[in-house]
């Protein structure tokens, strides 16, 4: 199952390296890797850097193209989709982000940037629901998360999974989307935990 929503964050805080190329392919345990098109999969997710990975990606490679405080790589993910690097001033400080970005659409770049500053000059700190769990899949180590197979009922079958610990022990995986708030929580790291859902998200 590879549906995905158009724009979104899927790390809080900023990456350090080893996240970040971790980020970069996030959904790589799927059993369709190598079939079919992704591409909704992963445009469309973005996530903050440090401004020195943020250069390191610039000098790997000659990039595809450079204008308005971005640059895209030259090697493509998947179909049309590559990764994008914006550096951006949000409220008088200077940010750097990730993004993946269809390029068979022209505007998709300056739709992510656009959609990057509004998200982070968000008034408050606030996490909707799919943040919470955005985050809580992409911190999540490999060998804690997966999708669904043929062991799972034929609806769960290619939905992403994590393990959920009970206080006996006892591992237990669950689907990411079924997730009740305490389970959530218990899964968030201690400065997000105590983050509102905004009230219209």
């Amino acid at each position: 199952m590879n549906s995905a929503s158009p724009i979104r964050k899927i790390f809080f805080g900023s990456a350090d390296r080893r996240q970040m190329f971790r980020l970069f392919d996030r959904h790589a345990q799927r059993a369709d890797r190598w079939s079919g098109d992704s591409s909704a999969l992963y445009a469309g997710e973005w996530f903050e850097i440090a401004e020195a990975d943020h250069d390191y990606m610039l000098d790997i490679l000659p990039p595809l193209w450079m204008r308005n405080g971005m640059f895209a790589m030259r090697e493509f993910l998947t179909g049309s989709v590559t990764s994008v690097f914006f550096a951006l001033r949000i409220d008088g400080k200077d940010r750097y982000f990730h993004g993946y970005c269809d390029l068979a659409d022209k505007r998709a770049p300056n739709f992510l940037r656009a959609a990057i500053v509004a998200r982070e000059s968000w008034p408050v700190r606030a996490m909707t629901r799919r943040e919470r769990l955005d985050h809580i899949w992409s911190a999540t180590h490999d060998n804690y998360r997966g999708y669904a197979d043929e062991d799972w009922p034929s609806a769960s079958r290619g939905k992403r999974f994590v393990i959920c610990f009970a206080a006996n022990g006892a591992r237990t995986p669950k689907l990411l989307d079924t997730l009740i708030d305490a389970e959530i929580s218990a899964k968030l790291p201690v400065q997000l935990r105590c983050l509102p859902e905004p009230i219209a998200a």
